[in-house]
C-alpha cells in the first residue's frame, strides 16, 4: 500500500511529505530544540523527560478537544483513549475545557 503525499508546511517552508521517517525528522527537530531550551535551565537532576511529554500530551489533548468541538468523548475517541482516563489526564494536565 502506498502512502499519499501530504503538503507539509514547516517554518514557512512548502514540502512535500510522503513518509512517517520524514514526520519522525520534523519532530525529532522539534524535540532537539524543545530539549536545548529547557536544559539551558537544568539544574543538577533533569526532569526534561516527564516536561517534553507533558508539553507533547497537553497539546494533543488540546488538539483534540478543538477538533471535536470540545466534546470531551469525541476527543478522547480521537486520541484512542477512553473518556474517564481522557478527564483525568486533563485535570492532571491542567487542562480546561473551554473554549479559547
Amino acid at each position: 500500500m502506498a502512502l499519499k503525499k501530504k503538503k507539509i508546511i514547516v517554518k514557512g517552508k512548502d514540502t512535500q511529505k510522503s513518509s512517517p521517517l520524514d514526520v519522525d525528522e520534523i519532530i525529532e527537530k522539534s524535540l532537539e530544540d524543545i530539549a536545548t531550551l529547557l536544559c539551558s535551565s537544568c539544574g543538577r537532576k533533569s526532569r526534561i523527560y516527564e516536561e517534553v511529554l507533558s508539553m507533547f500530551e497537553r497539546s494533543l489533548f488540546k488538539i483534540a478537544l478543538r477538533r471535536s468541538s470540545f466534546v470531551k468523548s469525541t476527543a478522547a475517541s480521537y486520541l484512542g483513549i477512553n473518556r474517564n482516563t481522557f478527564q483525568k489526564k486533563m485535570v492532571k494536565l491542567g487542562i480546561d475545557c473551554q473554549k479559547e
